[in-house]
């Protein structure tokens, strides 16, 4: 990870009390707007919203603050301010989704703002503890020596929050945690989540930071060479897939007994589709709010199936791919030798729960 201003932040800087008031409301600001995102269903958007009320207010009556900054602390300043900007900017976009004709996808524009802000944050990780609270999941947060290990790990060009070939405007790159206490001399365990459909791997990468951070995972999130992932006709994307996962088994230990592919609606579907190919390199499946089709196991080889550790996740109220699905994919898979663990959550409708993060994990770490 290159070095960042952040880094540069001395305990006696003046700026340290506009942060002290600025950074806890910022992240109470992201925190709401992950509670949003993870509770969102269509027909109770306006009710979401207004229940939300006016949490970004303190966000907005602080963010000035930033403004008056010396121009020697512009570079410290910048990433600040689009971290809040991005929220607001989230905020507001919610508020016209709810009182609209487009409603979901206007709600899922807002989102797009969140890892923006969450980009923009994360290198503040490293020198201010509640930012690198705020970056592990909840179940992690407590442990002091985690956070120790954390605050010690001096950067390194091959760890933390990579990018390769993947800006926003390009296809087919992909992004990477790895985590910053990370030594060749451990093998860890790799995940590969997979966006939805019109979605980037540089956003949903922040769907699994925590908590591969958290347990120290690598984590990888590619982005679909084309709109969405090849789900039928041609598949460029297996090979793409193949190629992430051996260059980063090259340049990281990684456990070959623990290669997990997970992914969220469209990329959970996909997980389906290029995980079940015989020669797959993942060892482990776990598609969430994915469609499926009793064909892929009948044509799926039957020593790829036979013990195969498949988790999957679905919401009860999904809009999209109803919870049917799913629970034919239990049966079929199960029914074809497959391990499979189905878990049905009743509030959950099309988005990605990031609460059952440490379930998936537990179950990886140990199946």
């Amino acid at each position: 990870m290159a070095a960042s201003p952040a880094q540069d932040l001395a305990l006696t800087d003046p700026t340290l009390d506009d942060l002290s008031v600025f950074v806890p409301v910022l992240l109470q600001a992201l925190e709401t707007l992950g509670f949003v995102a993870r509770h969102f269903h269509p027909p109770r958007l306006a009710e979401l919203v207004a229940g939300v009320g006016a949490r970004d207010e303190a966000l907005r009556a602080v963010r000035p603050r930033l403004d008056a900054w010396p121009a020697e602390r512009a570079a410290l300043r910048a990433p600040l301010v689009r971290a809040a900007d991005h929220a607001l900017a989230a905020f507001d976009a919610l508020r016209a989704a709810a009182a609209g004709a487009e409603g979901p996808l206007a709600a899922f524009r807002a989102f797009r703002h969140v890892p923006l802000a969450l980009e923009a944050l994360y290198p503040f990780a490293q020198v201010l503890p509640p930012v690198s609270r705020f970056f592990l999941s909840p179940d992690r947060r407590a442990d002091l020596d985690l956070q120790q290990r954390l605050a010690a790990a001096q950067p390194r060009p091959d760890t933390g929050l990579l990018h390769v070939d993947n800006t926003y405007d390009s296809r087919g790159g992909f992004s990477l945690y790895v985590p910053e206490t990370y030594t060749p001399e451990t093998a860890l365990p790799l995940v590969v989540a997979l966006h939805g459909g019109s979605g980037h791997g540089r956003a949903f990468l922040f769907s699994w930071l925590r908590d591969a951070r958290g347990r120290g995972a690598i984590l990888a999130a590619p982005t679909s060479t084309g709109p969405t992932w090849a789900l039928s006709g041609p598949d460029p994307d297996t090979p793409n897939l193949k190629r992430i996962v051996a260059e980063v088994c090259e340049r990281w230990a990684v456990d070959p007994r623990r290669i997990l592919l997970t992914g969220l609606s469209d990329g959970g579907t996909f997980a389906y589709l290029s995980g079940l190919e015989p020669d797959s390199p993942f060892t482990h499946l776990a598609p969430v709010a994915a469609a499926f089709h009793p064909m892929l196991a009948e044509f799926a080889d039957p020593e790829r199936l036979a013990g195969l550790p498949v988790h999957i996740v679905h919401g009860a109220l999904d809009w999209m791919f109803p919870a049917d699905l799913a629970r034919q994919a239990h049966r079929t898979l199960a029914a074809a030798g497959a391990a499979v663990v189905h878990r049905e959550i009743a509030d959950l409708s099309h988005t990605y729960p990031q609460d059952m993060n440490p379930a998936i994990l537990d179950w990886f770490m140990a199946a």
